[in-house]
């Protein structure tokens, strides 16, 4: 966005910031895409537009990929619109489809940004173990059939948690930025129904970082990349190194951490 577009939309006299969920499948990731092609902001700025009767551009905390997910995305925009804050949620959740929720919005000060405010995010991936794949959680989970070593996938885990240069895991064509970030937590849980879940938490998250992480740690997890493989990997800061990209349908943006603000107050 030009300094001249940014300044027009802070000229107005709210910044409205939402909570958003969303199912990811259906869509061709969070970023507005030119039509046919649909994405998560294409149809969330068209119904803020018929509720706020005010053109609306969309700031976001992540830009989710294709087949991704988000319980807790962030957005942000300005808008001369009156309604009521309160009134916000209903109003569009009325209009959006069944695969895209709003679930909280407040309104902050002008300086607020749901991408630069961010101080870390915290992102969910999903696999299935066993013979048999779920096949209602076929659009939320990536299943590996073969039997997994967790304690070694763990270790790997352990490997990533503090500061280091992820440039082995940074997929090309995303935005030029630092690949140093610091991995506050990385774990894996073992949840009902032979499902595994990884939390990973940082500061901030390279173009196809996580799903790179995961592809490789399952690797670690089948035999195919001793720890000490994976820990050489990570030190190479070379992607030709690292496994193949974990499937998008597994991930989740689940939840982004704004210091010293409480934006949202959920029941």
């Amino acid at each position: 966005m030009k300094p001249e577009h940014i300044a027009e939309m802070k000229a107005r006299a709210r910044n409205i910031v939402l909570s958003v969920a969303y199912d990811g499948t259906a869509y061709h990731g969070f970023q507005r895409q030119t039509p046919p092609v649909t994405a998560v902001q294409n149809i969330l700025e068209e119904k803020l537009q018929l509720v706020f009767g005010d053109s609306i551009e969309l700031a976001a905390a992540g830009r989710t990929d294709a087949g991704v997910h988000a319980y807790g995305q962030v957005v942000n925009f300005f808008t001369n619109g009156t309604i009521p804050v309160s009134r916000i949620v209903r109003a569009v959740n009325s209009l959006l489809p069944s695969d895209i929720v709003v679930k909280a919005a407040a309104e902050t000060d002008a300086d607020f940004s749901a991408r630069h405010s961010a101080t870390s995010k915290v992102y969910l991936y999903r696999m299935q173990q066993g013979e048999t794949p779920d096949p209602l959680r076929a659009r939320y989970v990536w299943h590996e059939r073969r039997p997994l070593d967790l304690f070694r996938m763990r270790q790997a885990l352990d490997c990533i948690r503090g500061t280091h240069d992820f440039s082995a895991f940074r997929a090309s064509g995303g935005a030029p930025m630092s690949p140093v970030r610091t991995m506050y937590e990385a774990v894996l849980q073992e949840r009902p129904d032979h499902l595994l879940e990884f939390r990973l938490h940082g500061n901030g998250f390279l173009y196809h970082m996580v799903r790179n992480l995961i592809g490789t740690i399952a690797d670690v997890g089948l035999g195919r990349i001793s720890l000490e493989e994976f820990q050489q990997i990570l030190a190479s800061r070379d992607r030709q190194n690292a496994s193949a990209t974990a499937p998008a349908r597994g991930l989740y943006l689940y939840e982004v951490h704004y210091a010293g603000r409480d934006l949202f107050s959920f029941p």
